[in-house]
């Protein structure tokens, strides 16, 4: 029976337009009031989940930072957190620039987090973005509150918890960044990507060796007395792919990567434009 209940976010429980769908909430709603445990399992920082969470008003810890951090979202209560360390760190950002690339670190996981860089090329249009976004989720004083530009990150690395580093660009050049990173750390880190090939553009995300979604939704699972069996996780993108090999009730989203579609151990449901997530807790949870 499905106890436990991991969603991805972007792309899986927010349509195209980044809201949830009404038909989305009710049956998150409903899990809940069946007895599940319900969180959202994103790539996303805490500060920028958080008001998803508590917008749904989800009864278990948020998994963020791509399993790096678990935390609840009304109390802010720091269940388990992975840091990279310094040195680990300095090296990836020297590592990241090397190829050209603007490093993002995310920081403070006790609190609501910190977003510390030191450069945005010209050309990496989605960085300012993202940043732009950041101010019109929280408002501009709380968004560049939680946003900090420094002069050198390698001179500040020392005097932070580093809970992640991300860089994002194009396809190709974050595809020759990703190899050169898993042949320099030899799995001393995990590295995550994820990759909108109709955009050429790739988020690649660097945490511990003991991070990602599947660590955070185990983690969950077996701080509720659950074995994999009880959960059921739905995704659409390559960093969702160790959850859903985890879970007992695997789903990907009718809108996720080709690769992930043609799993035939994964269940398929409708995209997130038409309440995927809905129409798979009906299946699944609600009247299996």
């Amino acid at each position: 029976m499905i106890k436990f209940l991991a969603l991805d976010l972007d792309g899986t429980t927010l349509n195209s337009l980044g809201q949830v769908p009404d038909a989305n909430r009710e049956a998150i709603r409903a899990a809940e009031d069946a007895g599940v445990l319900v969180t959202i399992a994103t790539g996303r920082r805490f500060r920028d989940a958080q008001p998803v969470g508590i917008d749904l008003g989800l009864n278990a810890p948020l998994i963020t930072h791509n399993g790096g951090l678990l935390k609840y979202a009304d109390s802010e209560e720091t269940v388990h957190c992975s840091l990279l360390t310094t040195e680990t760190s300095l090296e990836v950002v020297r590592v990241g620039k090397a190829f050209g690339g603007d490093a993002l670190v995310s920081t403070d996981p006790h609190g609501l987090g910190t977003l510390l860089y030191d450069r945005i090329s010209d050309d990496n249009t989605p960085l300012k973005k993202y940043l732009r976004w950041s101010e019109s989720l929280h408002g501009v004083e709380i968004g560049r509150r939680g946003v900090a530009h420094v002069e050198s990150l390698e001179n500040i690395l020392a005097d932070h918890e580093i809970v992640h580093i991300s860089f994002s660009g194009n396809c190709s050049s974050m595809r020759e960044l990703e190899s050169t990173l898993n042949d320099e750390f030899q799995g001393n880190v995990t590295i995550l990507a994820t990759i909108y090939p109709s955009l050429d553009f790739t988020l690649l995300d660097i945490l511990p060796p003991d991070a990602s979604k599947g660590h955070g939704v185990s983690r969950l699972a077996e701080l509720n007395g659950l074995t994999a069996a009880n959960v059921m996780c739905i995704g659409d993108n390559f960093n969702d792919l160790e959850m859903l090999e985890y879970a007992g009730t695997p789903v990907v989203m009718g809108n996720a990567a080709q690769d992930l579609l043609d799993r035939r151990d994964f269940h398929s449901t409708f995209t997130n434009d038409q309440a995927g997530v809905a129409a798979a807790i009906e299946q699944f949870i609600l009247n299996p």
